[in-house]
């Protein structure tokens, strides 16, 4: 059976893994011969001439350091500064510097230069996320002739917000040297498909257009979800009840809207703070019954774009502490820190509301963690961005436009004031697709797909042909 090689950013590290995507993926090399590629997160005077190989916890990682310069073009700069948010549709907060779109070639070249000598003949590579975009074409370079995936954990952009990211027809032109693409949901599949169908030729400095062939690459929706059982049983672990016991103590008779995500513009923060706002002050009836905890651990403190989003939330949830709070009553409470997986079940299980609002997701693994943890018998009501990749298999939960504050507000009154036997039925639907949908059953769709001979099309696969422009 061929090897399976896992590429990312960051090697996963000592001890248990934080996210159900790292236990999927350490799972996958528990049961197949492979090894972990990537950045050891060290930083070095000099890019290393080989990977060093360790065994950590029962898995092979292969890993290079980079130049503190290479590093910041190539992770603060091109992938977090232009890339994520032009993917997030967030052209407002990108910041091109034209050098930096050298130093992510220069690392992904140094990923592949490095790569490629560990690699066997028949081994399956799989590549994750939008830092890597052109690591299949630098290995082709190189001589690779492994059948290759790719994954994008985040929203694939509109085509109007794909022609903004400098050099974009040269990532297209590395996305055709994958064999398969996975993307989270048939959105970012049709907008894939739009801009390749319908991309014009460039006349910028009278360059020339050639044809890039897109007919051996394969694209498909693989939509990643968690271990849901595993959330349920985690939620009645000892931590998670002890979690849910001081949370009662603390909250009396009051029900418990839930929040949980990074510290990130695309997550819809201050326009979710607002809503709850305009809950209390539409609906005074709920004032002094209701409690909304939002848990926010910083995410790239370094970027001025995250700074600005943590400087509004404070101001916002000033704000609402300022006009709704009583002397024995707080609206609100706003965590910046993490927490482990089970007391965050322990806080889904009893949350009466999992308010779940991104301005625009991948997929939003937050909605499946919420839907297994709920209690069977009382179960949770599930707020959901319409934007999120989650919303195309999670319908039966409350789907709203996280930009229209007042439809979240009266989305969070229904789900307030929803009767038992309508929350029964919304969350066994979500479970069933929770359960579908599943990481373990994502990852071996995957490789399956991606296996030798096993590349025949489906019917939501097109070949594609599309003009691109170059000198």
């Amino acid at each position: 059976m061929s090897r399976i090689v896992i590429v990312s950013n960051r090697t996963p590290g000592k001890g248990p893994a934080a996210g159900g995507l790292a236990v999927a993926l350490r799972k996958v090399l528990g049961e197949r011969e492979g090894f972990w590629f990537g950045w050891s997160g060290k930083l070095a005077e000099a890019p290393p001439p080989e990977a060093r190989i360790e065994h950590i916890d029962g898995l092979s990682i292969a890993q290079i350091d980079l130049t503190r310069d290479d590093h910041h073009a190539y992770y603060a700069g091109f992938s977090n500064s232009i890339l994520w948010p032009s993917f997030h549709l967030r052209l407002d907060l990108a910041t091109i510097e034209g050098h930096w779109y050298e130093g992510y070639r220069s690392v992904n070249r140094q990923f592949a230069r490095s790569l490629l000598p560990l690699l066997r003949p028949d081994d399956i590579v799989w590549v994750h996320d939008y830092h890597l975009i052109p690591l299949a074409a630098e290995l082709r370079h190189l001589g690779a002739r492994n059948r290759i995936g790719f994954y994008l954990h985040i929203p694939f952009p509109t085509a109007d917000a794909l022609y903004a990211i400098p050099h974009h027809e040269e990532l297209m032109r590395d996305l055709s040297r994958y064999d398969l693409i996975g993307m989270q949901a048939k959105r970012d599949v049709a907008a894939f498909t739009e801009f390749a169908e319908h991309q014009m030729p460039s006349t910028f400095g009278g360059h020339r257009s050639r044809i890039i062939d897109f007919s051996r690459t394969e694209v498909d929706a693989f939509p990643i979800g968690s271990d849901p059982d595993a959330f349920a049983r985690l939620a009645v672990s000892p931590a998670g009840t002890k979690m849910i016991n001081r949370m009662k103590r603390s909250l009396g008779d009051q029900r418990l809207i839930l929040g949980v995500d990074r510290l990130d513009y695309s997550k819809g923060l201050p326009q979710r703070v607002e809503a709850y706002e305009k809950l209390l002050a539409n609906n005074a009836r709920l004032r002094r019954s209701v409690h909304l905890l939002q848990v926010a651990p910083p995410s790239r403190d370094g970027i001025k774009e995250y700074q600005e989003t943590s400087d509004a939330l404070d101001a916002i949830c000033g704000r609402v502490m300022g006009h709704f709070a009583e002397p024995d009553w707080q609206p609100l409470t706003y965590v910046k820190r993490a927490y482990g997986q089970p007391s965050l079940a322990g806080l889904y299980r009893l949350a009466r509301v999992g308010l779940v609002t991104p301005l625009r997701d991948g997929m939003n693994l937050v909605a499946h963690e919420y839907v297994g943890a709920q209690n069977p018998d009382d179960p949770g009501v599930l707020v959901l961005s319409r934007f999120a990749g989650a919303a195309e298999i999670f319908p039966e939960a409350l789907l709203v436009n996280p930009f229209d504050t007042d439809e979240t507000a009266e989305a969070l009154r229904l789900a307030l004031d929803m009767p038992l036997e309508e929350r029964k039925q919304r969350w066994q639907a979500l479970m069933q697709a929770a359960r579908r949908h599943n990481v373990d059953d994502w990852a071996m769709g995957f490789l399956d797909r991606l296996a030798p001979g096993a590349n025949a099309r489906t019917s939501t696969t097109r070949d594609i042909l599309y003009l691109a422009s170059v000198a």
